[in-house]
């Protein structure tokens, strides 16, 4: 294997050794939010004509599972080597900085994949899922996942403990990851929060996401993916240039 192919080995053999935490675990925490907020609301919410709420939560949950895992994974690999002072051997390699963008966040989008997978094969069990525009399942769902190992690359190089890595994940995705209309239609809020929620990246994912099973989305698919493509080259520009420069990780 050439360097990133052989990286990118070792990355996914990281997280696949430890499959029951890495991946079991999100699908069960996502099944308990499926169990709770769809048999409690199942009744009273409806958001799309012929479509219950509980299929309705179904692609939400399984895109911010995708988006969450994508981003530990690059963010926890990097810190932990960081902080174990075992990245010396990774600079003494014969990789170039793209070497190291394209195998931790091909990683990244090979776990989110995965767990997002488990997700939707779990949720048969609970809702029956129509897949009106596969191709937009798919783009979405690799652009996502690419796009929060991009994240988590630039947060691992950033933070230098583990406790600066917590802050940006508690802070910055775990709140942007619940107000992008994975358990509500942003049509459902007041217009404040709808302008709000219109300047959230992770909620053109999940709607353009959710518009591959159901057809319908409360934006254009096409604006979703404008959105996304953006973010995504933008933050994929500020990785590479912090690994060309070696930021944090050469002194």
């Amino acid at each position: 294997m050439t360097g990133w192919q052989t990286l990118l080995y070792k990355e996914t053999l990281r997280f696949w050794k430890v499959a029951f935490q890495t991946v079991a675990g999100p699908v069960l925490t996502a099944m308990l939010y499926l169990l709770v907020f769809g048999q409690a609301l199942e009744a009273h919410v409806k958001v799309y004509d012929k479509v219950s709420y509980t299929a309705f939560l179904v692609p939400g949950l399984a895109m911010m599972s995708l988006l969450q895992n994508a981003f530990a994974n690059s963010s926890s690999s990097l810190i932990m080597s960081k902080v174990m002072g075992n990245l010396v051997f990774l600079m003494l390699a014969p990789l170039s900085y793209m070497n190291w963008y394209v195998a931790y966040v091909g990683a990244s989008v090979i776990r989110g994949l995965i767990v997002g997978l488990g997700v939707l094969a779990v949720s048969a069990f609970f809702a029956n899922l129509s897949f009106v525009a596969p191709l937009w399942i798919v783009v979405f769902a690799v652009m996502g996942a690419a796009l929060m190992g991009t994240l988590g690359l630039i947060a691992g190089l950033w933070a230098e403990k583990f406790d600066q890595l917590a802050a940006f994940q508690n802070f910055v995705v775990m709140p942007m990851t619940f107000l992008s209309g994975v358990f509500y239609s942003i049509h459902s809020l007041p217009a404040f929060w709808q302008g709000v929620s219109h300047l959230n990246p992770f909620f053109y994912m999940i709607d353009g996401f959710r518009y591959g099973f159901f057809g319908v989305s409360d934006v254009s698919p096409w604006l979703s993916l404008g959105v996304v493509a953006a973010v995504l080259a933008a933050v994929s520009a500020m990785a590479i240039n912090l690994l060309r420069i070696g930021y944090k990780i050469r002194s």
